[in-house]
């Protein structure tokens, strides 16, 4: 017999729920409006905008097939008007066009790990517990964090903890893996977790939290690919965007903000040459912000769901198509 199917948290909070309803809202308030989760996760935010809009048509990505479980079921009562799709949110272009959706009215990323991949320990995403070191947000997927640390070059891992954990000691971290993978094949968090802590220098590692924080988070980005489809991903999405319609994004770390706040500017420009003395409408901002640069969570919001500390948000409308 298997493993019981794990069920959502009973005490789940959705990040930045009630900004994310406001946000959204304008967008959703009208008749057939299309909203796309593309990141669904454990379905809290879409549960909360089914409710707040029961008009609306969901489409709801995740690459992971246990949280398109785990969401299906909660979110039963909609299955009507909902279309859950097993696929990575770089891939909304082929989604939409299967379902013959040529735009959308909404569309929200709640970027990085879930809660869920981060409660479930053989997961291998938590240095809190020692598991396989797996990783993976699609099990399907070929490669794991095993595979990297046991198999990259050690310059190649460097650079890997250096651009995607920004570890200053990424090159003394790769180097004492390799020294340990010589000795025997690295399998566990745990001991992966111990031996970045015995390679960061003793000052450091009293300050800022674990000091396995960004070996972890550079590994999970480079076995999931997570920048690249980022990078993909948001502009799809706001090319997508009716007239009206509206993006809320969360992240979690820089290198996720950089690219959405680079992905938003380049189409809130105006291009009016300089030297002309009227703005061309069909050179203006396509998007208008929503947030003033990156929204963090509140001290409140932060002290009743920790998983907040690090969210920044940003949110634009679409106010023209692209010419």
């Amino acid at each position: 017999m298997g493993e019981p199917e794990p069920t959502a948290p009973a005490g789940h909070v959705p990040v930045l729920l009630d900004r994310v309803l406001e946000l959204l809202a304008p967008a959703l308030d009208r008749a057939g409006a299309v909203l796309v989760d593309a990141t669904l996760g454990l379905g809290g935010h879409s549960e909360a905008l089914l409710r707040a809009h029961p008009g609306i048509t969901l489409v709801g990505l995740d690459r992971d097939r246990q949280a398109l479980r785990l969401s299906a079921q909660r979110l039963a009562a909609y299955a009507g008007h909902t279309h859950l799709v097993h696929a990575v949110y770089d891939q909304l272009p082929r989604v939409l066009d299967e379902l013959e959706l040529p735009r959308i009215d909404a569309a929200l990323f709640d970027l990085g790990v879930s809660s869920m991949q981060l409660d479930l320990t053989e997961r291998g995403f938590s240095y809190a517990q020692d598991a396989p070191l797996d990783m993976r947000m699609d099990e399907e997927d070929p490669l794991t964090a095993e595979e990297i640390v046991n198999s990259y070059p050690v310059p190649q891992l460097a650079r890997v903890l250096r651009d995607y954990g920004e570890e200053r000691f990424a090159l003394r971290i790769a180097q004492a893996i390799g020294r340990r993978r010589a000795e025997h094949r690295l399998t566990s968090t745990a001991e992966l977790a111990e031996l970045v802590r015995q390679a960061i220098p003793a000052a450091t590692r009293r300050t800022g939290g674990h000091p396995a924080k960004r070996t972890f988070q550079a590994l999970r980005i480079e076995v999931n690919s997570e920048l690249a489809a980022v990078e993909a991903a948001i502009p799809a999405a706001l090319r997508a965007l009716a007239v009206g319609g509206r993006i809320v994004v969360l992240a979690y770390h820089s290198l996720e903000d950089r690219i959405v706040k680079r992905s938003f500017a380049e189409l809130a420009l105006d291009r009016t040459p300089p030297d002309l003395p009227i703005r061309l409408a069909e050179a203006g901002p396509q998007i208008r912000l929503l947030s003033r640069g990156s929204e963090p969570a509140t001290e409140e919001e932060i002290a009743a769901n920790p998983r907040a500390a690090s969210v920044r948000l940003r949110a634009a409308e679409r106010i023209r198509e692209a010419a």
